[in-house]
């Protein structure tokens, strides 16, 4: 069993989303190694400063939707040729075009139900799982820059308190989650 270990974290609370962000733009040309960033919604234009790539749950998403649309066609192909062949108002047993409401719908009930399970699995969510909080406030109305500082040095340490000082952090605390 991994053995839990405590991370000792620096973060700054900021006011605003443009603040933020420049503040993060100075972080990446001081070469400071960010931890996470914090925001109560999404921000426009973060993603490429922190280096993240495009998420490829919309790939997910459409895998999830041919199995759904491959399982709802071959299923009532095999209902009304095979299992129950009834002729309804003169139509033939295989009657592609009755089958595709049935088949849209079922596509888009296994994408949807598909993509949030992934969507929790990727991001660690989920019954039982217990995320540490840094500061409540982060959910509501402020942005947050963190650092880890585990066996960071005194120096370190300070220069990551003057960088905060210079991008206009409104509050500057440590926390061990």
């Amino acid at each position: 069993m991994a053995e839990f270990r405590s991370q000792e974290v620096l973060y700054g609370l900021y006011n605003d989303e443009e603040i933020l962000m420049d503040a993060v733009k100075v972080a990446n040309e001081k070469h400071l190694e960010i931890m996470e960033v914090f925001t109560p919604f999404p921000v426009h234009g973060l993603d490429p400063l922190l280096g993240l790539t495009e998420s490829r749950l919309h790939i997910a998403g459409f895998i999830y939707g041919m199995i759904g649309t491959l399982t709802a066609f071959l299923f009532m192909t095999w209902v009304f040729t095979s299992d129950w062949p009834a002729v309804f108002g003169g139509k033939p047993y295989w009657s592609i075009p009755s089958f595709i409401p049935i088949t849209f719908e079922v596509t888009v009930l296994f994408a949807a139900i598909g993509m949030v399970v992934s969507f929790y699995i990727v991001c660690g969510l989920g019954p039982g799982v217990n995320n540490p909080i840094l500061d409540k406030r982060i959910t509501d109305d402020k942005f947050c820059l963190a650092f880890q500082t585990n066996g960071a040095s005194e120096e370190e340490i300070e220069t990551l308190n003057k960088f905060f000082n210079d991008t206009n952090a409104e509050e500057v605390s440590t926390k061990i989650i």
